[in-house]
């Protein structure tokens, strides 16, 4: 039992470390040297372990994390997490604080602009000044909790100081890998033989989804935090309130500025387009964002980003390096992508050596020949493109980049299809990388969702030849699984669990998840709808297969030869014997809700309020037909904000017409 001394010792200590961490971490402004606070950490964490009932969530101790595996939950956000619109020009800056000023009635309008980080969303909930959550943006309704890997961001407060702070908020921000530590990173990856990372920001997202807390806190993340959500805020703008969560602890972006005019908000993009490179950190942008809480309600959400923000993405940086040689890459539909190996250059604060060419049109587009000196671009791609070539640096005997004609895996000739830019490999039941890429697609969380089996354990039991295709998953045992390496009892138990659980998945899920060439979610949605079964979809016809909306004849004719292939059949009859799917139910049926719009043919374009797709089901529920494209025998096009010109002119000439969100709506209450 610890006494009274040593109670008030480690409280000093965690005090004290608090405090060192926040005039570091936070302020920049170390008072005192490393040897000092090593020696401050070093003797608290041994009295914590001599007194273990001393421990706590919230010591600086747990900066350091530990090696103990855990599954990451999903948790709902009590606030969705909103992505915001990009914009490119100048121009289109103008045009936001127009629609602005004419939404909000208002010329005096008070924008914030902040400097956009390339790193990983994250969400950040208090309770009573201390750390109790953190959760990924996941897909915006919902993340992943990773508190305990969080828990080691020395930037990040575990106890807020103060006590003027909100009982409960949620404070969001972008963890990101700092220059200094991904290039410390990737050097000791190199010395070890292991693929450095791409970039800072696939190296932060990586590491925040580490199992071992302990390697989290060796990487040096970093976080900084601009927004605030929640009741009972200290003041009704964003600016002020992000200055106040400075004092709180909160490392608060020192770029963040007020402008007042158009004019204000160009001079800031303009100056950190450039001194952006100067930075200790990755930005690809900015965002814009209207400060007043009382104007963001006004303007309100679009379905998935608000109205009253923006982001503005910097022009991508080039460099120029000789190309070396072509690698060519078959993706799990069979497309070829052709990726260039190029002389190690430095964009963008990372080494490049690799670059996508895209398809042989690119590379006939640009005259590409082998050992030009080539122009690479990098706008956020995790592999940068090459845009061009500096034709003065060719030499004379240099000849034009030949594309391949076989497969470069299982040496099948490859096709090009008609419309099509890529070749493919046709051999999609025998190409190692094609079948892979199959397996991935189907465990994937839109498909058949199986908990347990990320990508890198598919791939994994796949090279160990457990799984040669989809239906051996429901074949694997947990013996099988326990043999692979660092996988124990209680992850083999999961995953076994998870592929049991996938057998509860709609048909229409199964039917997406089947990877038929072309049929994405929602058409495999239009398909299980409109023949109720796989026995019917595999016995329809062209002619059949053409009524269903979205449906055209490259769909058809890639269904067609999906069920003609006598592999693909054998897959089918062991996933149905396994328990598959392969017919709607009557909790999958389309829910009829009246006929009000029974014979209309509608189109829905741009943003709105709610999602395109629950505006598409509202039409189906209500007898209407959803079709993508505005022709004479369109009965009304639903205009969202930012849709296409070519759309909304050419209803306007053929006279269909055009409605609003609120319009629809009360056609379908009646």
């Amino acid at each position: 039992m610890a006494t009274k001394e040593i109670i008030r010792r480690v409280e000093f200590l965690r005090k004290e470390l608090d405090r060192l961490n926040y005039e570091y971490y936070v302020l920049n402004n170390p008072t005192v040297d490393d040897f000092v606070y090593d020696r401050l950490m070093a003797e608290l964490l041994e009295t914590e372990q001599l007194n273990p009932e001393l421990q706590s969530s919230e010591s600086p101790t747990v900066r350091i994390g530990n090696d103990i595996t855990k599954e990451f939950i999903q948790v709902k956000h009590k606030y969705p997490m909103l992505s915001l619109n990009n914009t490119y020009s100048k121009k289109e800056i103008e045009e936001f604080d127009t629609r602005v000023k004419k939404e909000t009635g208002t010329d005096a309008v008070e924008y914030v602009c902040e400097l956009k980080f390339d790193g990983t969303a994250i969400g950040l909930t208090y309770l009573n000044g201390t750390l109790f959550r953190a959760v990924t943006r996941g897909d915006g309704e919902q993340g992943d909790d990773v508190t305990a890997n969080v828990r080691t961001i020395k930037s990040i407060p575990l106890k807020l100081r103060g006590t003027d702070y909100p009982q409960e908020f949620e404070i969001r921000g972008e963890i990101f890998m700092p220059l200094a530590s991904f290039d410390r990173l990737n050097g000791e990856r190199s010395d070890r033989g292991h693929t450095p990372f791409a970039n800072p920001r696939n190296a932060a997202a990586g590491t925040l989804k580490m199992q071992d807390s302990a390697e989290v806190a060796k990487r040096g993340l970093d976080c900084f935090l601009y927004f605030i959500s929640g009741e009972h805020l200290p003041f009704d703008n964003h600016f002020d309130n992000l200055q106040k969560a400075l004092s709180w602890g909160f490392k608060i972006s020192p770029n963040m500025q007020k402008c007042y005019s158009i004019d204000d908000i160009i001079k800031f993009l303009t100056y950190w387009d450039i001194e952006r490179k100067n930075l200790p950190y990755d930005t690809d942008g900015a965002v814009i964002k209207v400060n007043s809480y009382a104007l963001q309600n006004s303007m309100g959400l679009r379905a998935k980003s608000p109205r009253w923000a923006v982001a503005y993405k910097f022009k991508a940086e080039q460099a120029y390096t000789p190309l070396l040689s072509v690698d060519y890459q078959v993706g799990r539909t069979g497309a070829i992508t052709p990726v260039a190996n190029l002389q190690p250059v430095q964009l963008s604060g990372t080494t490049v050596k690799r670059a996508s060419l895209h398809n042989a049109e690119q590379i006939e587009l640009h005259d590409i020949h082998t050992g030009d000196t080539v122009i690479v671009e990098k706008g956020g791609e995790i592999i940068p493109k090459i845009v061009g070539v500096d034709k003065t640096k060719r030499k004379i005997d240099s000849k034009p980049l030949v594309y391949v004609v076989d497969c470069p895996v299982c040496g099948t000739k490859l096709v090009k299809l008609q419309g099509e830019a890529k070749h493919y490999c046709p051999n999609d039941s025998g190409c190692a990388p094609q079948i892979l890429g199959k397996i991935e697609h189907f465990i994937g969380r839109r498909a058949m969702n199986i908990e347990g089996i990320g990508e890198e354990t598919a791939d994994l039991m796949f090279e160990k030849q457990l799984i040669h295709n989809v239906a051996d998953l429901y074949d694997l045992t947990k013996d099988q699984i326990v043999r692979l390496d660092r996988m124990g009892d209680r992850s083999a138990d999961n995953i076994i669990e998870g592929i049991k659980k996938s057998k509860e998945a709609p048909f229409p899920r199964v039917l997406f998840a089947l990877g038929i060439r072309y049929v994405g979610e929602t058409t495999a949605k239009k398909i299980a709808t409109a023949f109720r079964s796989l026995e019917a979809v595999k016995n329809a016809s062209m002619d059949e297969l053409l009524q269903v909306d979205e449906v055209g004849e490259r769909i058809a004719q890639s269904i067609i030869q999906y069920f003609a292939d006598n592999r693909n059949l054998e897959i089918l009859e062991r996933l149905k014997n396994a328990g598959l799917n392969f017919e709607m139910t009557t909790d999958d049926a389309q829910v009829v809700l009246s006929n009000k719009l029974k014979g209309k043919n509608i189109v829905v374009s741009g943003n709105f309020s709610r999602s395109r797709d629950e505006l598409k089901q509202l039409i189906e529920q209500h007898g209407g037909k959803n079709v993508s494209g505005v022709s004479s025998s369109t009965d009304y096009l639903i205009a969202g904000d930012k849709m296409g010109p070519a759309k909304l002119q050419k209803a306007e000439k053929l006279g269909i017409k055009i409605i609003g969100e609120q319009d629809f709506m009360d056609i379908i209450k009646g």
